[in-house]
């Protein structure tokens, strides 16, 4: 079943109309949720984070946020997702195709259910990642449905045999095309200050959240490519990827296995689970 703002459709059955904006555009945003074992992970952030980029976008949510929060949890329920993840974004509606915002718009939520396991293999062993320019604009913070520069980055990981692409701008390194990006150095944690050039992950908070308790030092501070080379530890994380070691970067090896900081991150975020 799909929802598409208050209503629960089988999916051969759902229409999007040719002049949503959101396939026209890109005039949307959208989040992505984990669920375990049929409970949902960090849901009241990730709606906050929803509430946000639609006040930066001057985006209209369709309903409340609670209400938003029980069709969500309704959705699970009724597709009976145990342990996979659930997408659902918000486009400004159906309008003819002109540049500027239409009168009386009406957005358009919709959502569904996807099962998918937890990536083990590669958060035990690590990955190797890529590096390329960082192409897109300048306002990375609102989680938009318009993510042709993130597609490019994935597309180049893959084509360059890696699992990620982290990105660079004027010769500070942002983040993943789908993940934000840590080093670690003399046991401190560093990652790029949570500003307009990257997205605040929800992982990324609970990597904060935990740092703080376990007395890691947590540092939001630009850093080059070249201390990247340099650092003792690094890792990506996502809603998708959780905490994620990344042992090589482009030819460089930062690590033969992952770091203590990174299992012990891994291990704290196991205990959340």
């Amino acid at each position: 079943m799909i929802l598409v703002n208050d209503q629960f459709i089988p999916r051969e059955n759902v229409h999007i109309d040719i002049e949503d904006r959101g396939y026209q555009f890109g005039d949307g945003i959208y989040e992505v949720i984990r669920v375990y074992d049929g409970k949902i992970f960090r849901l009241d952030q990730h709606l906050l984070r929803l509430e946000r980029s639609a006040k930066e976008i001057k985006l209209v949510l369709p309903m409340s946020i609670q209400e938003i929060k029980e069709k969500i949890t309704k959705l699970i329920a009724i597709n009976n997702l145990s342990t996979g993840i659930v997408y659902f974004q918000v486009t400004r509606g159906v309008a003819p195709r002109e540049h500027s915002f239409p009168n009386n718009r009406v957005s358009v939520l919709t959502a569904y259910t996807t099962e998918k396991e937890r990536p083990l293999d590669k958060i035990q062993n690590g990955i190797k990642v890529v590096t390329t320019e960082d192409i897109r604009w300048l306002r990375c913070d609102i989680k938009t449905i318009n993510l042709l520069g993130n597609v490019l980055a994935k597309q180049f990981a893959i084509e360059n045999q890696a699992d990620e692409t982290i990105q660079i701008r004027n010769n500070i390194v942002t983040e993943g095309s789908s993940s934000n990006f840590f080093i670690v150095k003399n046991g401190n944690l560093y990652t790029h200050p949570a500003n307009n050039f990257i997205l605040k992950g929800i992982t990324r908070d609970v990597v904060e959240e935990i740092a703080q308790k376990l007395g890691i030092k947590f540092i939001e501070q630009e850093f080059s490519l070249n201390e990247v080379y340099k650092a003792d530890e690094a890792f990506i994380t996502s809603t998708t990827v959780e905490i994620m070691p990344v042992l090589q970067v482009n030819d460089t090896k930062i690590s033969h296995q992952p770091g203590q900081i990174t299992k012990t991150l891994q291990n704290e975020f196991s205990k959340l689970l």
